[in-house]
């Protein structure tokens, strides 16, 4: 197991747009151990996702993987998902409010407007393409990663400043509002 090194908001690489991979570098024995590296990275750090450029490779890479997380108790399941060169669309006008955090800005989290409803498509792991929807709440997940690619930190979207919070305080007082916001965008957009 290969844990990397986290950067934190502050650094370059958190603002640059990720390069494109190759398709034909997909493969590479490169590209093969940096997506195990980013597994193990956003496992040992407990994270619901991670993109390339958080451990200072701006490359157009991201894995999500959500369930069974301390961090995050109240997000339901996802399985584990490779995404390179991804492009996301929105399949509805409709928003709803995340209240994120990122392994990039360490103790803080804040409300973000995603769409619960989002076409993915771009590569897996295996060079292969793939074009799927995302319902619920993990589609936030999947549009915090993408953001990272494009050099956006969730903190540049907030809907409103006043809700930053430690993570403590979210625990304390938002949390329980947060549970009850997934449980009804589950219900109305219900996982695929």
């Amino acid at each position: 197991m290969t844990t990397l090194d986290i950067i934190n908001v502050g650094h370059p690489t958190l603002r640059e747009i990720a390069a494109e991979i190759p398709v034909d570098e997909i493969k590479s024995a490169q590209i093969q151990r940096l997506i195990d590296d980013l597994i193990d990275t956003k496992r040992a750090a407990n994270g619901a996702g991670i993109a390339a450029s958080q451990v200072n490779v701006a490359l157009r890479l991201f894995v999500v993987e959500a369930g069974s997380n301390p961090k995050f108790p109240f997000k339901p399941a996802y399985p584990l998902t490779v995404m390179i060169n991804p492009k996301i669309s929105f399949q509805t006008a409709e928003r709803f409010e995340n209240f994120e955090g990122c392994l990039s800005i360490p103790g803080l989290r804040g409300v973000v407007h995603r769409c619960p409803v989002i076409r993915v498509q771009g590569y897996n792991r295996d060079a292969e393409k793939v074009d799927f929807e995302i319902r619920g709440v993990s589609a936030g997940i999947f549009q915090h990663e993408d953001d990272h690619l494009n050099g956006v930190l969730y903190t540049d979207k907030l809907t409103d400043t006043k809700t930053l919070c430690t993570v403590e305080e979210f625990s304390t007082r938002y949390e329980k509002k947060y549970k009850e916001m997934v449980v009804n965008v589950e219900q109305a957009y219900g996982p695929v």
